[in-house]
C-alpha cells in the first residue's frame, strides 16, 4: 500500500518535456495545489500533459510569506507539490526556508526522482573519483570567484553560471589556474546540447563568439602533488596565527596519508 503524503518535492524538466516521470504527472494531477516559482513557466508543462491542478506563487521573493498560507492549505488536510521552473526544487532553487518549516510542524514529505543538471552533466563527463563539490552559481566578483575555486582546488567543482557570464567567469579563472582543465555543459537534453571537455583557454576560444543556454560547468581537480598541497595548507595556518608544532598536529590528524615528518620538512 502506497504511504500518502501530504506534501510532495516534484523535479520537472530542464530541458527536454518529455523528461517527466509518470508518477510526477500522476501527483501532479492528484494534488490541491502547485507551489510553482512561475506559474507562466510551470503552465506550458501542465498544459502539455493536461493537468488542471491549482497553482500558487512560491519563490525567492515571497518564500517567507508564502509559507503560513500554505501551512494553512495543509493543516486544511489539503496536499501541495512544489515544483521550481526547471529541474529539482531547492538545488539551486526556492524551497529551503518552506521545507524547514514543515518539518517543524510535522507534515509528511517526500521527494521524487527525476531531472537534475547536475546528475546529468556528470553522466557525461569522464572523472578520475567520483568526489566532486557542487557550489551553486559562482560569486559575482573576481576576487570571490578566486577565493572559491582555491577552496576546492583539489576537488571537482561543479557550478552554475548564466551564459552571458560564463565567458567572464572562466577569464577570471584562468588568470590563477591558466592550467585548469575544464567540462562545460549548456542546453543540456535540448536539440543544440553541448558538452565541451578541454583546457581552460581552448574552452574560453571555442564560445569566444558568444554563449546560449542554460550553463553548467567543472573544474578538475588539480593534480599537484602532496607536498604542494600540505604547502598551500600550512600557509593557510600560519597565516591564521598557528604555531608550526600545532600545524604539525592538525594536519597529521586531519590527512591519514600525512606523516609528521612530511610536514616538518616544509616548516622547519
Amino acid at each position: 500500500m502506497t504511504r500518502e503524503f501530504q506534501f510532495y518535492i516534484i523535479p520537472t524538466p530542464i530541458g527536454n518535456i518529455k523528461d517527466i516521470t509518470l508518477r510526477a504527472i500522476e501527483i501532479l494531477k492528484s494534488v490541491d495545489y502547485i507551489a510553482c516559482e512561475d506559474s507562466r513557466v510551470t503552465q506550458k508543462l501542465l498544459n502539455h500533459y493536461d493537468i488542471k491542478t491549482k497553482t500558487i506563487s512560491y519563490h525567492k521573493f515571497n518564500e517567507t510569506e508564502r509559507v503560513s498560507s500554505i501551512l494553512k492549505i495543509l493543516s486544511e488536510g489539503k496536499k501541495v507539490a512544489l515544483v521550481s521552473d526547471a529541474g529539482t526544487p531547492l538545488i539551486c532553487d526556492p524551497g529551503s526556508i518552506l521545507i524547514e518549516k514543515l518539518r517543524e510542524n510535522n507534515i509528511s514529505i517526500t521527494s521524487l526522482t527525476g531531472s537534475n543538471a547536475v546528475s546529468t552533466f556528470l553522466s557525461q563527463v569522464p572523472r578520475k573519483t567520483e568526489e566532486y563539490v557542487f557550489t551553486g552559481f559562482l560569486p559575482r566578483t573576481e576576487n570571490g570567484i578566486e577565493e572559491l575555486c582555491n577552496k576546492f582546488k583539489y576537488v571537482n567543482m561543479v557550478f552554475y553560471e548564466s551564459p552571458n557570464r560564463i565567458l567572464k567567469s572562466l577569464e577570471i579563472i584562468a588568470k590563477f589556474r591558466p592550467d585548469v582543465k575544464v567540462s562545460v555543459g549548456r542546453e543540456l537534453t535540448k536539440v543544440f546540447e553541448e558538452i565541451i571537455i578541454d583546457d581552460i583557454k581552448n574552452v574560453i576560444n571555442h564560445f569566444k563568439d558568444g554563449v546560449k543556454g542554460e550553463i553548467i560547468a567543472m573544474l578538475y581537480a588539480s593534480e599537484d602533488n602532496e607536498i604542494d598541497k600540505l604547502k598551500e595548507k600550512s600557509e593557510i595556518l600560519k597565516n591564521k596565527g598557528f604555531k608550526s608544532r600545532e600545524i604539525v598536529e592538525i594536519l597529521t590528524s586531519l590527512y591519514d596519508n600525512v606523516n609528521k615528518n612530511d610536514v616538518k620538512s616544509i616548516l622547519y
